[in-house]
């Protein structure tokens, strides 16, 4: 571990346990829940296969995440990474992509919610449910990591429950009473006369985008006890576990429901709900992921959030850094950043569109992504010179094989997609320049490492 000039602020709190439920939590053990219509007409219903394939993807990049988090175990995520591991400029902008992400996802998040109650409850407002989740997971957030922590494990459970009872609904509907394709099959699995390369290029982006939010484990590393071997092993399980949960209850579904064409692409899975369950389940189904939507996964990425600024912000790279950098003497959170975060949030919701949301979120974490691969050969197999056959397979194949996947991915982007992803480098470019007087002035703690 590297030498640094860094006070520890936060609270040193977090077992390897509440590092992986994070990561899940972060992820949502229910999540394909929320895409699988549309997935299983672009996959001729082999969305399982999918799955296995974001697993393999995934976990290229991930071994990249949990190499740095020992080398270097800082808040910041993929900006501490590649600052120190790469270049300081360099990594500025890398921060300042995963910020397009981290910033932009809980309004994302909260406007799906907010439209899913407003289905559910159409004389409230989808406006006013997302004032409801911001409230309350900045509430959360603010009084510290514990609480985030106690919050995530009943969320947790909560969609593992859920999870549990759709499965026992499954067997019963499919193996007892002989439904849906009245027994096991491998066709979610592997269809020979679909399955080529356009396939698996074809899912791994769709794969891949359905994984994001595994990285927000590396922010918590100053509040985890023993960060240099708990935040990476915890981040390559956490996609282990969720990977798993995610085959399970997918292979299910298309068990119950063969038929992927005949689905709605924005409601698929809960009309195969409701086709085994019942309409009870089925409203109750969409309420459960709307919680783990509205306030599960947007608790998590925006307490990430909040501790990129904090970590950006005390090497005052980020405008208004003194106050972003601002810890709660109590709580020991990053309070000015968590508020920032929740207004932000509110703003963005109300003033951009779902699609333009998504966009510029799975640019942001792509483009990070790839500079963190990238990273990892410059660093270890470079710098430090770790060769050999390991060295090779390790610091070299691993994290080029994670380079071409989201390279790939990246390249998929729609021209307005680049345009605006592109738009929010060069203003990155701008700013960074200014708060380091042209690129000539860098963070203390960095010109010590």
């Amino acid at each position: 571990m590297q030498n640094s000039q860094y006070k520890q602020e936060l609270r040193r709190t977090l077992t390897f346990k509440d590092l992986v439920i994070y990561g899940m939590v972060f992820m949502a053990p229910l999540a394909p829940m929320q895409v699988y219509g549309a997935v299983a007409q672009q996959s001729f219903g082999m969305v399982p296969l999918v799955y296995v394939i974001g697993v393999i993807a995934l976990m290229f990049t991930a071994f990249s995440y949990s190499h740095m988090s020992k080398e270097f175990p800082y808040a910041g995520s993929v900006y501490s990474y590649v600052s120190r591991g790469l270049n300081p400029h360099v990594g500025f902008i890398a921060g300042w992509l995963i910020l397009a992400d981290y910033i932009l996802c809980p309004a994302l998040l909260y406007a799906f919610a907010g439209v899913w109650m407003a289905g559910v409850l159409p004389q409230v407002p989808a406006f006013v449910w997302t004032l409801i989740f911001v409230v309350c997971n900045t509430l959360i957030n603010v009084r510290g990591i514990t609480m985030t922590a106690r919050a995530n494990l009943v969320m947790f459970w909560m969609q593992i429950v859920t999870l549990v009872v759709f499965l026992g609904i499954a067997v019963k509907f499919v193996l007892i009473d002989g439904h849906g394709m009245g027994g096991f099959s491998l066709a979610p699995l592997y269809q020979a006369d679909h399955v080529d390369f356009g396939f698996i290029a074809t899912a791994t982006s769709i794969a891949v985008l359905g994984f994001l939010g595994f990285d927000g484990i590396s922010t918590l590393a100053e509040e985890a006890r023993d960060p240099v071997k708990t935040v990476g092993k915890a981040t390559v399980f956490s996609i282990l576990f969720s990977g798993l949960l995610f085959l399970i209850q997918v292979y299910m579904a298309a068990l119950i429901h063969p038929q992927y064409e005949t689905l709605n692409p924005d409601m698929g899975f809960f009309e195969i709900a409701k086709e085994a369950g019942g309409p009870v389940f089925y409203t109750i189904l969409i309420l459960i992921n709307v919680i783990a939507v509205g306030i599960a996964v947007t608790l998590n990425v925006q307490s990430a959030t909040a501790r990129v600024l904090y970590s950006m912000s005390r090497e005052n790279l980020l405008p208004f850094a003194q106050v972003l950098a601002k810890i709660h003497p109590k709580f020991q959170t990053p309070v000015n950043a968590t508020l920032f975060c929740a207004l932000l949030s509110i703003v963005v919701t109300f003033s951009l569109s779902i699609e333009t949301l998504y966009k510029f979120v799975t640019f942001g974490a792509i483009t990070a992504f790839m500079m963190l691969n990238a990273t990892i050969i410059v660093y270890f197999y470079g710098k430090k010179r770790m060769r050999g056959v390991k060295g090779f397979l390790t610091y070299a194949l691993t994290p080029f094989i994670g380079l071409l996947i989201t390279g790939y991915v990246w390249s998929g982007f729609d021209k307005m997609t680049f345009m605006v992803g592109i738009g929010w480098v060069l203003v990155g470019v701008v700013v960074g320049y200014v708060k380091s007087n042209g690129y000539k002035k860098v963070a203390p703690v960095i010109k010590e490492l």
